[in-house]
Formats: C-alpha cells, sequence, structure tokens
C-alpha cells in the first residue's frame, strides 16, 4: 500500500501531491493522511473518481483517507477527465459556459446591508443566463451563502436542480468552521476551480 502525509498542506497540496502519486505509479491502494474534514473529502472525490473504493477515518487528530483500487484497467486519460465532469464533447453541448465565481457575502463596496441585498438579488436571477451558466463557485466568504440558514439557500438548490454544478471551496468552509453547515453544491478545491476555469468561456467574478 501506497503511503502519503499530506498533513499540513493547504489546499490544493494534499490531492496534488495524491495525483502525482497516482500518475506515477497508478498503486492498488493508498493511504492518504491529511489533517482536515475539506483535504479528506477532496481526496477522497478524486480516488473515487480514479476507480478507487473508498473509506476514511479519524485517527490522532487526523483524517485517514484508503482508497482501493476496483478497476485496475482504465487508461489515466479517462481517470483524469472524470475528475472534473467536464469532457470535451460537453463543452461543445451548449455556445457557452459560463462560470460565476462569487467570493462575498455583499455585492460591491460602500454599505453592507445594501450589498447584502444586491447578492441576494443577483443570485435569485441567476436563471435568466439559462443554459449559458455552466458553474456557480462559492470562494471565500461566499462560502457563508451556501449553508443551513443562508437567505439564498433554496435558490442556490433550485440553481443545482436545474443542472448547475455548484462548487463550494472546502478551505474557506474550514476557515470559517461551517463545513458541516454546507447544505448544497460540492466541496472543492482549487485545482477543481482551475481546471473548471479552464474549460470555460467565460468567467464572472463577483
Amino acid at each position: 500500500m501506497k503511503e502519503i502525509n499530506a498533513t499540513g498542506l493547504s489546499c490544493p497540496g494534499p490531492l496534488l501531491l495524491t495525483k502525482n502519486v497516482i500518475d506515477e505509479d497508478s498503486p492498488g491502494k493508498i493511504k492518504v493522511s491529511v489533517d482536515n474534514a475539506a483535504a479528506a473529502e477532496n481526496v477522497g472525490r478524486f480516488l473515487s473518481s480514479n476507480h478507487y473504493t473508498v473509506s476514511r477515518k479519524e485517527e490522532n487528530d487526523q483524517f485517514i483517507v484508503i482508497g482501493e483500487l476496483s478497476e485496475p484497467g482504465i487508461a489515466q486519460e479517462k481517470q483524469t477527465a472524470e475528475l472534473f465532469s467536464a469532457l470535451p464533447n460537453e463543452k461543445k453541448a451548449a455556445e457557452k459556459k459560463i462560470i460565476v465565481i462569487i467570493s462575498s457575502t455583499c455585492m460591491g463596496h460602500g454599505d453592507d446591508e445594501l450589498g447584502t441585498k444586491l447578492i441576494h438579488n443577483f443570485i435569485r436571477t441567476l436563471n435568466e443566463m439559462g443554459n449559458e451558466l455552466w458553474r456557480l463557485v462559492f470562494i471565500n466568504s461566499g462560502v457563508k451563502l451556501t449553508i443551513e440558514g443562508a437567505q439564498t439557500l433554496s435558490e442556490i438548490q433550485n440553481l443545482e436542480k436545474s443542472n448547475i454544478k455548484i462548487l463550494v471551496c472546502g478551505t474557506c468552509l474550514d476557515h470559517f468552521n461551517i463545513l458541516k453547515l454546507k447544505k448544497v453544491g460540492e466541496t472543492t478545491n482549487m485545482l477543481d476551480i482551475v481546471t473548471a476555469m479552464q474549460l470555460a468561456d467565460k468567467v464572472i467574478t463577483i
């Protein structure tokens, strides 16, 4: 079994280290140690997308992720493509693919009360973008819009039901200690976000 100690590494360090080991060795079994729940979720999701059966446990203030390869014959190129759920033919399915990145609970500067109203109105209006809205990404304090009790939670959940992929920064959730309160979207990492931006036709940051 290949063992990786990724404790102390910030996002996306644990994921990149795991990816490099799989790219180079394709081990049948792998054990990854991290020091936060968000990293454990990201590594586990990565291993699952690369055809590993995944189990997780906590041990001595560490999160242990163990993956056992279930389909060793799958080509690495296919594994990498499936990781991001963004194959080239998906890019051709619509005229445009737009990513909207929301980095705050407020929109604009000058008056936070007004900014809060504006960001809520913005999210409620996003469905007017139609099929061009491809990914909705929440980073920094913007992740607070995805948790239990957030005024915009139902709107974001409706967007997810309409097949818009919601990505929520795991490092940010950990920073604000609200990972367990997240009620919508996929806990993600900077590698996923950067890759999605690369595949998009347009990126809008709020």
